[in-house]
């Protein structure tokens, strides 16, 4: 991977094509899904490791440090992930990053705090996060319904089903309108949009069921596309 980054840079690659290869890091070219655990974590600190002698100021150096803060984190390493990530955020800072990298790296920050167990400061970073890229971005843009099904999730997690149920129920409208069913937002959206059901202890018996049915019908469409080993289905 460091090679194939090298030699974009050099012969002056398209967007595209150095995105693609930078992808290496973190997923696999042929089937497109990321890895998990272990290898994650281990390409994330390769990845690091490569780029970590470069100026701050250069691309490849910026996105090595996500790569290696998502990676600890994939992997369960929480506490290291969280010191990675506010050095991120402080770097995205100092080099005057775009307001969408700052979106991602706080959202990563967010992630961070819920996995740790500091929801509340988890939700108000997340809310923020959502709207901002909300007003950015438009509502069918995958970043925004990444974001909307990430302040969902820590809405379940503080059991407040009131307020996720609306929210989910609006975004997978737009997710499977702009990205498709297999999409594997759209997947975590309706899989959350079940969980919102089935374990809020007011749900009405129809509730339940539809509850129960959406996640039946998501496993499904996840094992389909995704395969069985893959978390969403396990």
């Amino acid at each position: 991977a460091k090679i194939l980054v090298a030699e974009g840079e050099e012969n002056n690659l398209g967007q595209k094509v150095l995105t693609e290869r930078w992808a290496r890091w973190f997923s696999c070219s042929m089937c497109k899904q990321e890895y998990h655990g272990v290898v994650r974590c281990a390409l994330g600190w390769a990845c690091w490791r490569t780029y970590v002698a470069r100026p701050e100021v250069e691309t490849a150096r910026q996105l090595a440090i996500g790569v290696l803060g998502n990676s600890l984190s994939e992997a369960g390493h929480r506490e290291e992930a969280l010191t990675v990530v506010e050095a991120e955020l402080s770097m995205n800072r100092r080099v005057g990053a775009s307001e969408r990298e700052m979106l991602a790296t706080q959202s990563n920050l967010a992630s961070s705090y819920g996995e740790l167990g500091r929801l509340e400061e988890a939700l108000e970073m997340y809310r923020d996060v959502y709207f901002r890229t909300l007003k950015l971005l438009g509502e069918e843009h995958k970043d925004t319904l990444l974001e909307a099904n990430n302040y969902a999730h820590c809405l379940l997690s503080l059991r407040r089903f009131d307020q996720a149920r609306p929210l989910l129920l609006k975004t997978l409208a737009v997710a499977q309108r702009a990205l498709d069913n297999g999409y594997e937002t759209t997947l975590r959206l309706s899989w959350h949009y079940a969980r919102a059901l089935y374990e809020n202890t007011s749900a009405t018996l129809d509730e339940l069921r539809e509850g129960v049915t959406t996640l039946e019908e998501t496993t499904q469409t996840a094992r389909r596309v995704l395969g069985g080993a893959h978390p969403l289905t396990t």
